[in-house]
């Protein structure tokens, strides 16, 4: 048996290692708790080892008994089948208890496990989750955390009781029964160990095909449920499905191979135990005929065999569960592995008070090395001041708010605010500070009141209320039948663009930030609902410092300076008027955009005496 368990433990990789190595801080939790299932194993143990000897001391009972059975079967055997239930019983009692106690220890480290990973997931940078699909991240992470907590039990219980069952097993056969018992025992376990060794290595890579497999044809389920819409649109319900079944058809294979190739292993085991069984029941029975034991000694003979091979053939299970484990623990190994490239120091102070200013200064910034995205901008955004930053597509506007926020590190120059660099504050502090509304506003599939709150968890209902109305939401929550109980929707899509974004404009504002961040708000709106979100940006913006970022030129004309950002570089700055002027990239975006200007501005007075009146 201990050449198994220096066999297996040499097996383990540094993986596996990292993994055991995160299960002590819940041992020494419970330590007490795991003190009273050892003992409770312990006690379990002893009762099997007792129950062979009594059944056969029963079965010699009756065969000495001989002439006057009946009055030697009122005394003796009875004292002998109720303690041979009881210890039984006792047997069975005390594992349920254990069961329940270890069970409130696996319920808190599949807790504590989910929220280490959630916190670790949440401090990713941005290019991390825009690089993952959320249905196969949700799917390692599920696979990995009941890995991880079935370890637990798996080391403390399975591993450890099965070795005790042995131990004791080929210690009843060396005192009682003679070394023979004890080496077939011994040569059993280390054959069936190795060959269990050798295979399980053999069928790990494919059963982490079968997860891959699996865990892409979940992906491609979510990813087609949480693209509905786009499906119902192209019309391509049989074009989804049929890739659905294409991944399947994958894991179907996999999964085939992987029962396969148990099948040949459970085989091999079989055989093994089977073999050592016949020899060691062979050797009891000459033993019978030669007169060396009694009837009774085979019965228990018989039933210490079976306690030996029975864990034995428990170890192969443990041992693929093992390995199992250790493979669905792998992807989740990699995510906590994975480490934030945006980070603050840890004594990192808060961002200091004041409403700006927000400097750029020569800052050069990359997605990849080969296209860089920003070419050693500079710019201030002064305090109270409302900056647009205009530009044509992929020119860089939205990576600057982006920078800005702290998603990413500047490759080059520097970000600061209030006069400090925003890679030396806190980073809590600063993104608290900064409110951004975004492009595409995504909503919780919750109530719209939780949606705006989510600004400010322990906002009061005045609060909400004046956010709301800065909002001019106030209006839609006037109509709908439920009012703020009205459930937006996954992502809101019960909501249209206008309403999501006078969402988002809500709760940015029930943050109370002292610099805003418009991150094309309304890029995605016609011109009616743009002018009357336009008019509560506006209003909101009033007083703050604030960084306007567009790809339409008329919604910024009001803004005190308009930045022109193309190939990566401020080429042009300057009030709406002056950059006319001036003739140029302004100029040529403006005429691109308004054909006729004249007609433009006319929709857009009128849009807005139509906000107006509502």
């Amino acid at each position: 048996m201990a050449s198994w368990s220096f066999g297996s433990i040499s097996m383990l990789e540094p993986r596996d290692w990292q993994a055991l190595k995160m299960l002590l801080p819940f041992v020494f939790e419970f330590k007490y708790r795991f003190a009273f299932c050892l003992l409770c194993l312990v006690l379990i143990q002893l009762a099997n080892l007792a129950n062979p000897y009594l059944l056969g001391a029963l079965v010699d009972h009756f065969a000495d008994s001989g002439a006057n059975p009946l009055a030697v079967a009122a005394t003796v055997p009875v004292a002998l089948l109720l303690v041979y239930v009881f210890i039984r019983f006792s047997g069975l009692a005390i594992s349920e208890i254990q069961n329940a106690v270890f069970g409130t220890v696996t319920v808190r480290g599949t807790r504590r496990l989910s929220l280490v990973l959630l916190k670790h997931l949440h401090g990713l940078d941005l290019e991390y989750h825009l690089s993952r699909k959320t249905g196969g991240l949700s799917r390692d992470m599920d696979r990995g955390i009941h890995a991880l907590t079935g370890l637990i039990r798996l080391f403390t219980f399975s591993l450890f009781g099965m070795f005790l069952s042995i131990a004791g097993v080929v210690g009843v056969f060396i005192a009682f029964f003679g070394w023979s018992y004890a080496v077939i025992s011994v040569v059993c376990a280390v054959i069936y160990a190795v060959y269990t060794v050798k295979v399980t290595a053999w069928r790990t890579p494919i059963i982490r095909r079968s997860n891959e497999a699996h865990s892409k044809a979940h992906t491609r389920a979510i990813d087609s449920l949480i693209n509905h819409e786009n499906v119902k649109y192209f019309g391509n319900e049989g074009a989804e499905t049929s890739l659905y079944d294409q991944e399947l058809t994958i894991w179907e294979r996999a999964r085939a191979r992987n029962r396969y190739s148990l099948a040949a292993l459970n085989i091999g085991q079989s055989f093994v135990v089977h073999f050592g069984l016949l020899f060691m029941l062979g050797l009891a029975c000459y033993g019978v005929v030669q007169g060396e034991y009694t009837p009774g000694n085979l019965v228990a003979l018989n039933g210490y065999a079976l306690q030996v091979f029975g864990p034995l053939g428990a170890l192969g299970s443990i041992y693929r569960q093992l390995k199992q484990a250790f493979t669905d623990v792998e992807a989740m190994l990699d995510i906590l592995d994975t480490q934030p490239t945006v980070t603050a120091h840890d004594n990192a102070p808060p961002l200091p008070d004041g409403d700006g200013p927000i400097e750029f200064q020569g800052v050069h910034f990359f997605y990849k090395p080969d296209r860089p995205i920003l070419k050693g901008i500079s710019f201030t955004v002064n305090p109270g001041e409302k900056v647009a930053l205009v530009g044509p597509s992929g020119g860089g506007k939205s990576t600057v708010g982006r920078l800005l926020f702290r998603f990413y590190d500047v490759h080059a120059g520097s970000i600061s605010i209030n006069g400090v660099d925003i890679r030396e504050v806190n980073l809590d502090s600063l993104r608290a500070r900064i409110g951004v509304v975004p492009q595409e506003t995504t909503l919780f599939n919750d109530t719209l009141q939780q949606n705006i709150q989510y600004g400010l968890l322990n906002a009061t209902k005045e609060d909400i209320e004046s956010a709301c109305r800065m909002a001019h939401l106030d209006s839609l929550i006037g109509i709908l039948p439920d009012g703020m109980d009205t459930v937006v929707g996954e992502r809101g899509l019960k909501l249209s663009g206008g309403e999501k974004q006078r969402v988002a404009i809500a709760r940015t504002m029930l943050k109370k930030p002292t610099f805003l961040l418009f991150d094309e708000a309304t890029s995605s709106l016609d011109s009616a609902t743009e002018a009357s979100i336009m008019h509560a940006i506006n209003e909101v913006s009033e007083g703050h410092t604030t960084l306007m970022i567009a790809h339409r030129l008329s919604t910024v004309i009001d803004a005190d300076r308009i930045l022109v950002l193309a190939d990566g570089e401020v080429c042009e700055s300057g009030s709406h008027e002056e950059l006319l002027a001036y003739g140029g990239h302004y100029e040529q975006l403006w005429k691109l955009q308004h054909r006729e200007i004249d007609h433009e501005t006319f929709q857009r007075e009128t849009a807005i005496r139509f906000s107006h009146a509502q």
